[in-house]
């Protein structure tokens, strides 16, 4: 022990420095063993995230049924000499998802709207310029959800029915053809759209849907186009 305590230093700096490598080496076999636990810790956090996410979209999309309800616009010529006019409305449906993303579609809607009609010859005679006209659609048909994420679905529709046309309401009792307008009755109606919709929850989403409506009021095709936006409710989980 005193020749330890009275050892010159550069033994003792020698001893130390002989220490020193074999720290090192046992720091670098120690290095790679962290790095790998920390990767693996890593992988298991990305893999319970990736699993609470396909949990919630299961969760969104294993409804059975869906009501969706809300407001429209659509451009619409009311009669074949007269000028297209904006019809705003409200639309109201509901799908039943009879296997996986394929659905069927009851749709019912009803549009408003004001025309202008004085450039005809009988509006200027009978003093009738602006009639207000609706119509209102009962359609069904295949639905496809072909989209399912966690914040946003894309689904597609096309369905066919039955239209009402009611173009006589404000012309005072004269007959709508008259002035340039279409005449009351009932037609067949074809739309297609395609819905984006924006998940509140895994019940409830905000949806817009761009669409077309085939109309053939007077013996004659009308293309009109528009869109509807609502809210989406599901039910009957699976």
């Amino acid at each position: 022990m005193a020749f330890l305590l009275f050892a010159p230093a550069p033994m003792r700096a020698q001893d130390s420095s002989s220490q020193q490598p074999q720290q090192d080496q046992s720091a670098q076999q120690n290095n790679p063993n962290r790095v790998s636990v920390l990767r693996q810790a890593q992988e298991r956090v990305r893999a319970r995230r990736q699993q609470r996410i396909q949990q919630i979209i299961q969760d969104t999309y294993s409804h059975k049924y869906e009501v969706y309800f809300g407001g429209g616009y659509q451009r619409f010529r009311p009669g074949n000499t007269l000028q297209h006019v904006n019809e705003s409305g409200w639309n109201v449906g509901i799908t039943d998802y009879i296997h996986g993303n394929l659905g069927v579609a009851a749709d019912f809607r009803g549009y408003y709207g004001t025309t202008y009609t004085g450039t005809n010859p009988g509006a200027q005679e009978f003093h009738i310029f602006a009639p207000s006209i609706s119509q209102y659609t009962f359609m069904a048909g295949p639905q496809y959800r072909f989209y399912r994420g966690l914040h946003w679905g894309w689904t597609g529709q096309v369905l066919a029915g039955v239209g009402h046309g009611n173009f006589g309401t404000g012309t005072g009792g004269l007959p709508p053809t008259l002035i340039g307008l279409y005449p009351d009755g009932n037609v067949v109606n074809v739309t297609a759209g395609a819905s984006v919709d924006y998940n509140l929850g895994p019940g409830l989403a905000i949806r817009l849907t761009p669409n077309y409506l085939l109309t053939d009021y007077g013996s004659t095709l009308q293309h009109n186009a528009g869109f509807e936006m609502g809210v989406v409710y599901r039910f009957g989980r699976r």
